[in-house]
């Protein structure tokens, strides 16, 4: 297994070494700023498997395009240690900048550490490590859930019981968006926290949590609050499937094109949304300027906005 991995790397870093030959072979032809050849940004994301990361990435790559920039992209797949390991190959090949999306806080922090050392930019988008990079470029996720949880409370009268679903354990999105719950629920004595659980940003998993749920509190439930769409999704299809949809709020994080629909339908209660395309392209501007050595901003934070019934239809794309 351990020699599969590293036969498919040596192929990714010839095939790499090859075009950036390639590419300094044709000297001034599309250079990105003018230079001697194009610029070459490595990108590791957190997992290509989640349908907002994919959404981040896409706009990564209309804007590299754009501005004649070589994207290498690797999946890290939820793995901090391939992360780590992901930029450490992106030194060897001497990219020009660096843009990760971390895995988790503390565990991808390293990562930042080496690229740093080796003197190349390294941006992180979307979420954070512990160790600071040459810049950040996302949003604050504590915001975010304070948004949903505030319309939970309000909805529910100040008064009711919530469960909670989380994304991955230690990443920043999930310590930021419990943070920001708690603070509303504090403001709110009889908003209790009745269940709390990683659903691991999963449809799948947050339906089965959700099913687990209904069974251990049935009707005491009042609200879910899923810290992205995917499991406030799979938490609508499980309280669907039991008949109590409709006595129960639910609300999530990202304003992905399927909650963007159950809103419009009525099945998701709100979503909050995440400006997934200026977090791709604020990224690559981001890598770009480090990259050029020129004056950069050291955080880019685009705003959440709430989405319900009443406005979901600015949202959507014809």
């Amino acid at each position: 297994m351990k020699r599969i991995r590293i036969a498919t790397l040596s192929h990714v870093l010839f095939a790499v070494l090859l075009l950036v030959g390639c590419n300094q072979s044709t000297s001034s032809e599309k250079g990105a700023g003018g230079g001697s050849k194009k610029l070459v940004v490595g990108v590791t994301m957190l997992s290509m498997q989640n349908e907002f990361i994919v959404n981040v990435h896409d706009e990564m790559a209309k804007k590299a395009e754009a501005e004649g920039v070589d994207l290498i992209t690797v999946d890290a797949e939820r793995s901090p240690l391939k992360q780590v390991e992901q930029v450490e190959s992106f030194i060897a090949q001497k990219v020009d900048a660096i843009i990760m999306n971390p895995c988790e806080v503390e565990a991808s922090s390293p990562a930042v550490t080496k690229a740093l050392a080796a003197g190349i930019p390294i941006i992180n988008v979307n979420s954070e490590t512990s160790t600071k990079p040459s810049a950040f470029v996302g949003s604050d996720d504590v915001e975010s859930a304070r948004i949903a949880m505030k319309f939970i409370a309000e909805k529910l009268g100040g008064k009711g019981n919530v469960v909670m679903m989380h994304g991955y354990m230690g990443q920043a999105a999930q310590i930021k968006r419990e943070q920001g719950a708690r603070e509303i629920l504090k403001q709110y004595p009889n908003l209790k926290l009745l269940a709390q659980q990683t659903g691991e940003w999963d449809r799948a998993k947050a339906m089965s949590l959700m099913e687990n749920w209904i069974q251990s509190y049935g009707p005491q439930i009042n609200a879910v609050f899923a810290h992205n769409d995917e499991m406030g999704l799979g938490a609508v299809k499980a309280l669907e499937d039991a008949g109590l949809k409709s006595k129960v709020i639910v609300v999530s994080i990202d304003a992905i094109p399927d909650a963007l629909q159950a809103v419009k339908k009525g099945t998701l209660d709100a979503t909050v949304f995440q400006n997934a395309e200026q977090q791709g392209s604020k990224a690559i501007e981001t890598a770009l300027k480090a990259a050029k050595r020129q004056a950069f901003e050291k955080q880019t934070l685009i705003p959440f906005q709430l989405v319900t019934t009443a406005n979901v239809a600015t949202f959507l794309k014809p």
